[in-house]
């Protein structure tokens, strides 16, 4: 049963690596939030490794369903042109130093996890719906609450964008 847990982590965590290169690399908007679906999508799977499919149900509901959805209303909105910024081809030395700057961040923190590993229980301890509902909706209700307000905020700048680009069409 280990064998499998540890292929089947790899598997999660191959996916979320190749999502977010996705979400960085492609050029496309739409493209790259199907890269940005996709490492949410084994964020839930890592979640359900853990013992926790309420937190990985939580995951799909909220940012692969509705933080994804609003995202994609956004770039409908906005209609980015191809001639704008994000289309212009980058410098080979700005990639390279993206990359440089990506490997540095992660041999720091591979060598800091190697150097001082973090304690872990055997076996993950299940907590039950109305302890996660209390834990969430108590000390970190605030955090929700502003999250919410952000995404609020983005959604109205996005048709605020929309409006002012379709007035200077008509």
């Amino acid at each position: 049963m280990e064998i499998m847990a540890r292929v089947v982590f790899g598997f999660y965590a191959a996916l979320i690596v190749a999502g977010a290169l996705m979400a960085v690399v492609e050029r496309g908007l739409v493209r790259s939030l199907v890269g940005l679906i996709a490492t949410m999508f084994g964020v839930a799977g890592m979640y359900m490794l853990m013992a926790a499919p309420i937190v990985a149900f939580m995951q799909i509901l909220i940012y692969v369903g509705g933080v994804s959805i609003l995202i994609f209303f956004s770039i409908m909105l906005t209609k980015a042109r191809p001639t704008g910024d994000e289309a212009k081809e980058r410098p080979l030395r700005k990639k390279a130093n993206s990359l440089l700057a990506a490997l540095v961040v992660g041999i720091v923190l591979a060598s800091v996890l190697i150097k001082f590993p973090i304690p872990s229980l055997e076996i993950p301890r299940q907590v039950n719906g109305p302890d996660l509902g209390d834990g969430l909706l108590g000390p970190y209700l605030l955090p929700f609450e502003l999250i919410s307000v952000v995404l609020f905020v983005a959604m109205a700048a996005a048709v605020a964008l929309a409006w002012q680009q379709w007035g200077k069409s008509k």
